[in-house]
């Protein structure tokens, strides 16, 4: 088995623009049912932000999951969908919908919670009719920072959706991991902030232009403790209520939906405290709860035998199946 630092170091190179195909994984059989309509659901700031969507079989009033896409919401695209979890949505029937948003720095955190609702009050409209979507069955899954966007759904969508998926996301970006230097960070070479700069923008974007290098820009925020800042453009030390609206531990009520938590227990990215710290918190609110618990595994479940990957992925649509009906 790869060790944690070896692990670790194929993320940054992942980071520094290499390929997404670590994040995507194998598909299943499921790959035979037809590829993915891609839509524009939303305009804003002259940017389309678009939507693939994996129809389910027999296209009438199906359940569906609208999974967000990882990146450190810096890079990424819909592209970035877990395979193995997709293609078991597919087998039990299931539409999926994989959402863009905008991307940080350009646009700030305020403004991408923004898209996660359009694309929710899109795919419940628009769903029925042009996806056969039953707008009333609908959960929200995601990875890492789409993780993330997923525990945000959450509290921040009206309607509640049915049910949160969570692969090694977070429920808080206000704490230390994220608003302090990060001591393997700083051990890679240091990313100057004008190379930061250069690997990103002014312009919204969706999604990852040909050949970027944003994580450069993501390197550079992990080693010098500005990720929350930069992302949200507000200070956690100068302004931490803040980012009481936007951390879904301190959002949780009994009226969260049930939620199935997945995190490598070695991840070195996102701390497996995350959600570890909020499956606590939904047992002391009494929320329906899963926790995997992934042993050897660093983020994105590397190092996790492909079998091991496959049957959470199997798991974890079957969470979805029985919260959807």
């Amino acid at each position: 088995m790869p060790s944690i630092e070896m692990r670790r170091r194929d993320f940054l190179r992942l980071m520094a623009g290499g390929t997404a195909a670590a994040l995507i994984g194998k598909s299943s059989s499921a790959e035979a049912l037809p590829g993915p309509k891609t839509v524009v659901y939303k305009v804003a700031d002259k940017c389309e932000i678009k939507a693939d969507v994996y129809p389910a079989a027999d296209g009438t009033r199906n359940p569906a999951v609208m999974w967000a896409h990882g990146g450190a919401l810096i890079q990424g695209s819909r592209k970035w969908i877990d395979r193995p979890f997709l293609g078991e949505l597919r087998k039990r029937g299931f539409a999926v919908v994989s959402i863009d948003y905008r991307l940080a720095p350009e646009t700030k955190l305020v403004a991408i919670i923004e898209d996660l609702q359009d694309a929710w009050k899109w795919l419940r409209k628009q769903g029925p009719e042009q996806f056969g979507i039953d707008p009333q069955r609908i959960a929200v899954a995601g990875g890492s920072a789409g993780g993330y966007l997923a525990l945000m759904a959450g509290f921040c969508l009206d309607p509640r959706p049915r049910a949160l998926v969570s692969y090694y996301g977070y429920g808080d970006i206000g704490t230390p991991w994220y608003a302090k230097p990060d001591d393997f960070y700083r051990r890679q070479t240091l990313v100057s902030k004008e190379d930061a700069l250069r690997s990103v923008g002014e312009r919204a974007i969706s999604e990852d232009p040909a050949g970027s290098q944003r994580g450069r820009f993501y390197l550079y925020c992990r080693q010098n403790g500005i990720w929350p800042s930069e992302v949200t453009g507000h200070d956690p030390a100068a302004e931490p209520k803040w980012f009481d609206g936007y951390c879904p531990i301190r959002n949780v009520t009994d009226k969260y939906p049930p939620v199935m938590l997945i995190h490598g227990a070695e991840d070195t990215d996102v701390p497996y405290q995350e959600s570890s710290n909020m499956a606590a918190r939904l047992t002391e609110a009494g929320i329906k709860h899963e926790f995997v618990t992934v042993k050897g595994a660093g983020h994105m479940l590397s190092g996790a035998k492909p079998e091991e990957v496959a049957r959470i992925a199997a798991d974890a649509a079957d969470f979805v199946k029985s919260q959807t009906g």
